[in-house]
């Protein structure tokens, strides 16, 4: 991608200063690298549910055989918790990017476990896919939080006014990897071979921590520090408290496993409880610091309005690749106008979307702004929870077509996708920025963490969903869901002035 050449003040002793589109340089290395992480986890998660599936009672029709057979409410499980994993993890992952390696060298240590992981899940056996599974949840914790804070790094202050277009532009990259990962990832996984799909996601990775190596001369030299370093007593600390929970955790499920009663419950259920609980402690911990400033203290009260909805907008969004993946996969036709896909492409709907749509919603708050128009960030989280409710309120219609067992057309997940798209852009850039914004100082990667752990929330309630036997595609399910939506977006909508003045100075 080309970049333009703007020049500084005359009395500037720097000379010309390569931007990229009006953006600081920085953001191309940030830019790159995350769009091929993503071509990494996106090509794996379109393979995810498939293969899981493939083989079982709920099988995937035209696929071919080596999947782990598992029901349609197991898989919808693992896959939701898998993702609340990778989200809950971010929470580590900015802690260790403030306290101990920094962001930089955290994002380097989580690429090489992604890589890792990736090349794990090329392994055949249920072993070596859980592991790698955890490898690649652990490396994209990792990862999350400290990338995201590194582009605020590149701004001149929260109120910098290309920041919210830096977000939008990063967040562009992300879905350029997504789109084309199900394409490449998702025919060698489905068509080919399960595992030589996942080997691809970690060629991709390998590609992001190569560009991120060669441009880190052009990050924020803030990106290269730890904010508040742990101290010699601290660590050791830390260490023996990792260490004794890992032997409680040993100790436990070595007891379960002798005793031969261990099932995937065992697992699953610990870890959606946690990823409700931990979140909400995390948010208590942070509201009651007495270190905070009143000003802080505040912006944290309003800050726990925009998780709250970002969680029930993420419980249904990411439904996406489980629910109605499994829905497009096993009630939906295979072709569309004559031509035959795999059904992991429906994952790449999505980003072309964004693609197509985020350019347009950049300008199109910029041009609001300039005319002093813009809705405030409240508003922008109201209407995405009313776009995600209506795009359930729209999966009923094909729900009751496939009723009888008739194949439904694909064009009615490409609306689902669409419809979900919009609600998207009103949410997610919005709120990576604000929260880059209302991070008080102390919790600046971890601020970034705690974001994420809103998508861990709403993960995990789909997944103890599914342990507990609800069957998320039900037509029942589907329209509480959708309900559920609109009625927080409503909430929000009519509560606007009292979080936007918990929001203090910031917009």
């Amino acid at each position: 991608m080309a970049s333009s050449l703007t020049k500084d003040s005359p009395s500037a002793p720097s000379g010309p200063e390569k931007t990229f589109f009006g953006h600081p340089r920085g953001l191309a290395t940030l830019f790159m690298t995350e769009m091929w992480e993503r071509f990494s986890f996106y090509g794996m998660r379109a393979l995810l549910t498939i293969y899981l599936l493939s083989g079982g009672p709920d099988g995937s029709k035209g696929l071919q055989g080596g999947g782990l057979g598992m029901d349609l409410a197991t898989a919808t499980a693992i896959y939701s918790i898998y993702l609340s994993m990778v989200y809950l993890l971010a929470m580590p992952g900015g802690w260790l990017g403030d306290r101990l390696w920094g962001p930089r060298r955290t994002v380097t240590i989580a690429a090489c476990t992604i890589m890792l992981g990736h090349l794990t899940l090329a392994l055949p056996g249920k072993g070596s896919f859980f592991a790698g599974l955890a490898l690649v949840a652990l490396g994209s914790g990792l990862l999350k939080a400290n990338i995201s804070t590194m582009v605020g790094h590149l701004y001149d202050g929260p109120n910098d006014p290309r920041r919210d277009g830096g977000f939008t532009i990063f967040y562009l990259g992300i879905n350029i990897g997504a789109f084309f990962a199900p394409l490449i990832i998702g025919t060698v996984g489905e068509t080919y071979s399960w595992h030589l799909g996942f080997a691809l996601a970690a060629v991709g990775m390998g590609i992001g921590l190569i560009m991120f190596l060669l441009g880190t001369e052009h990050l924020s030299p803030e990106s290269s520090r730890v904010p508040t370093p742990l101290s010699r007593e601290e660590r050791v600390t830390w260490l023996r408290k990792g260490m004794t929970w890992l032997l409680i955790a040993a100790v436990f499920y070595g007891a379960v496993g002798l005793s031969g009663n261990f099932t995937l419950n065992w697992a699953m259920v610990p870890l959606t409880l946690a990823g409700i609980a931990i979140p909400a402690a995390v948010l208590i911990r942070i509201k009651r610091d007495k270190e905070l400033s009143a000003a802080e203290q505040t912006r944290m009260s309003g800050y726990i309005w925009f998780f709250v909805a970002a969680a029930v907008f993420w419980m249904i969004y990411d439904q996406g690749g489980s629910t109605i993946q499994a829905f497009g996969t096993t009630k939906a036709a295979g072709e569309l106008f004559g031509v035959g896909f795999p059904s992991s492409w429906y994952q790449s709907l999505n980003p072309v979307f964004i693609m197509a749509l985020a350019p347009v919603f950049a300008w199109f708050w910029l041009w609001l702004s300039r005319r002093g128009q813009e809705p405030s960030t409240v508003v922008k989280f109201a209407a995405g929870l009313l776009f995600v409710g209506v795009s359930f309120f729209f999966f009923l219609i094909p729900l009751a077509m496939a009723a009888d067992g008739t194949l439904v057309s694909p064009v009615w997940l490409v609306g689902i996708y669409l419809i979900q798209t919009v609600g998207e852009l009103c949410v997610s850039p919005v709120g990576l920025s604000v929260t880059t914004k209302m991070a008080p100082a102390k919790y600046a990667s971890q601020m970034m963490g705690v974001w994420f752990l809103a998508v861990t929330a709403g993960d995990s309630v789909t997944g103890l969903l599914s342990i507990g036997g609800v069957d998320l595609g039900r037509t029942g399910v589907v329209a509480v869901e959708a309900l559920l939506a609109s009625l927080a977006g409503f909430a929000v909508f009519m509560y606007r002035r009292k979080v936007q003045a918990l929001m203090g100075d910031i917009h």
